[in-house]
């Protein structure tokens, strides 16, 4: 079943909350947790599983990289998905565990929302997502990006939800909270710092040539906009061994 497209799987909004976090957590264990530190490197709806009682569960490691508290970045070839990819890293290879907290806050907004990033059978205001969630800040209409199908919801955490989404996809990374902040914040432990930037790539840079971009770079994939849900994801949880043992060619490359 899906979270979004046909054959929606229709989840109130405590359990989309609870989602959230707990990609948040997953997130927060593979940059600051783990023995080694690991940027996942494609962090999208369709890469986070539900289990049974509908947690969710990190998977697909297959772009991940390993490095170490010695190195400040990791250069490489980008490889990901359209519309979840950082800006620094999309255009100049330049990869940070922050390149993960972009991909979650643009999913956030997909779990708030109940759309995928990007729809173009929507009027051109709302056609990306992000773009029209800085649009309803700005004007303070944040909730309107709430999924109109749900039947109730809490404002407060909402605003709260939408407000980290914004966060942890700012133009610069050093402005992006730390998944262990984010997870903080999400939990209602401190508060969500103001968001004051908005980011300088939604004008910049408009999506008008995503085909060729993407022909242009054989390992990006298009958005993906569905949540599949697994009875059995013990093996793809954030904090199990077998995800390292999947990782260990990352660290190679």
């Amino acid at each position: 079943m899906q979270l979004m497209g046909e054959g929606n799987l229709d989840l109130v909004w405590p359990t989309r909350y609870d989602i959230c976090l707990g990609v948040a957590r997953g997130l927060a264990y593979l940059h600051e947790e783990s023995r080694l530190r690991i940027v996942h490197r494609d962090v999208k709806a369709s890469n986070i599983l539900l289990d049974y009682y509908l947690n969710p569960k990190i998977s697909d490691f297959g772009l991940a990289k390993l490095y170490d508290d010695t190195k400040t970045h990791i250069s490489t070839r980008v490889a990901g998905t359209i519309g979840y990819l950082a800006p620094e890293y999309a255009m100049r290879g330049h990869l940070t565990e922050k390149a993960d907290v972009f991909g979650f806050g643009v999913v956030a907004l997909e779990i708030v929302s109940g759309r995928p990033n990007s729809d173009t059978s929507l009027e051109e205001e709302k056609t990306y997502l992000l773009e029209w969630a800085w649009q309803l800040h700005e004007t303070n209409r944040e909730l309107e990006l709430v999924d109109s199908g749900l039947s109730e919801f809490s404002e407060e955490e909402a605003t709260r939800m939408i407000g980290v989404a914004l966060l942890c996809t700012q133009t610069s990374p050093t402005l992006r909270p730390p998944m262990s902040r984010v997870v903080a914040m999400l939990s209602g432990n401190i508060e969500v710092s103001r968001v004051t930037t908005k980011p300088g790539y939604l004008t910049d840079w408009k999506f008008n040539d995503v085909s060729s971009f993407m022909s242009e770079n054989s390992d990006l994939s298009s958005p993906s906009i569905s949540m599949a849900v697994d009875t059995d994801c013990s093996a793809l949880t954030a904090n199990k061994t077998e995800s390292m043992r999947l990782l260990e060619r990352a660290g190679e490359e």
